[in-house]
């Protein structure tokens, strides 16, 4: 596919630069086929539109929440299925969003138990168990 277009572009690491991912793992996103193919100019080189760098942040931030990749390559397939699998969708998305808060729990509890040793060691610098 060829960029045709005057909407702004940008180059691999350019687009891996605004979604925080290294051009490797960017090309990686591709390979695993959770990227649409990608347009190229007229060098052959790879150009991303502002919505190619959209869907590159929503799978970054879903991956950064902890969904395992069998499951963004079954959202990135319903997805390119259209408006018939939009409740599947949601469906995926809820499920996720379970784990997340789960884990967000489980992370207030560790923070508990890290502000205590923080806590403790700082009452030991100021000798006050003496």
């Amino acid at each position: 596919m060829n960029i045709g277009t005057r909407e702004p572009t940008f180059t691999v690491s350019e687009a891996a630069g605004q979604v925080g991912l290294t051009t490797h793992t960017l090309r990686w996103y591709e390979q695993e086929g959770l990227v649409a193919p990608v347009g190229r100019d007229s060098a052959g080189r790879r150009r991303y539109t502002p919505q190619d760098v959209n869907w590159l942040l929503l799978l970054t931030r879903l991956r950064r929440t902890g969904m395992p990749v069998r499951d963004m390559r079954r959202y990135v397939e319903l997805a390119r299925q259209g408006d018939g699998t939009l409740g599947a969708r949601r469906a995926l998305f809820e499920e996720h969003r379970v784990r997340v808060l789960d884990r967000m729990a489980e992370l207030e509890e560790d923070l508990k138990v890290l502000d205590l040793k923080i806590d403790h060691y700082r009452r030991a610098e100021l000798g006050e168990f003496d």
